[in-house]
């Protein structure tokens, strides 16, 4: 899949027993490294291996077609803008490789969460909800919803899997509307979905959010 990824992924390892695995994608024009970095020190797990993969660089066409790291193409931020479905399904199996490579490495699906920042959120999201086995977990932040038309259709595997999505109130670029629409929309077919909103917060992180997501990864692939 090397159209899709760049390189081995940033993996942060446990200190503690591995207990369970988030696989975090990051957002579009990043890198997984500065993600690596935020798991080792604000929402480091002593049983949690985190892996942050980057993404290949490819021309997107909302950014005049310049070449940029980018698990997909975009089209528009705009809910109703057309998709790049071949991407986004090449995307999708990577993901799900990386998660196969967890389970044949002895973390059964149920400890393994998978989740990401804006556009690596939207991927998480669309790649979890799609994976065949019961996830632990789905983290989407400052996200927005992938190929709407096709659920729940026959992906029933992670219908009642725990999904935490987060976003700011001040978020100009994948405003708010988009997390509360994702919400409203996975609650029509999953309803352990919890929108977490940040007072102040643009199209970034926040430490809060980060002990949030600590708190949710806890209580679901670490217990």
């Amino acid at each position: 899949m090397s159209a899709v990824s760049n390189g081995n992924p940033s993996i942060v390892s446990p200190r503690g027993e591995h207990k369970g695995t988030l696989i975090f994608l990051h957002g579009l024009g990043d890198q997984g490294h500065g993600w690596a970095d935020a798991f080792k020190t604000e929402a480091k797990h002593d049983n949690i291996k985190f892996i942050c993969p980057h993404s290949s660089e490819r021309p997107v066409t909302l950014n005049m077609g310049m070449r940029m790291p980018a698990w997909f193409d975009l089209f528009g931020l705009d809910p109703n803008a057309q998709e790049d479905e071949q991407g986004i399904n090449r995307a999708t199996q990577y993901v799900h490789q990386l998660i196969d490579a967890e389970v044949a490495a002895g973390i059964p699906a149920s400890r393994i969460a998978v989740g990401g920042f804006s556009m690596g959120g939207a991927l998480a999201i669309y790649a979890g909800l799609t994976y065949p086995q019961k996830l632990g977990g789905i983290v989407g932040l400052s996200s927005f919803f992938l190929q709407r038309t096709k659920f729940p259709g026959s992906f029933t595997a992670n219908n009642a899997t725990p999904i935490f999505l987060g976003h700011g109130t001040d978020d100009f670029l994948v405003p708010l509307q988009f997390g509360q629409m994702s919400e409203q929309y996975i609650k029509k077919f999953n309803p352990k979905v919890e929108l977490h909103t940040y007072r102040g917060m643009q199209h970034s992180s926040c430490g809060e959010e980060m002990r949030d997501v600590k708190t949710f990864l806890s209580a679901h692939i670490a217990h």
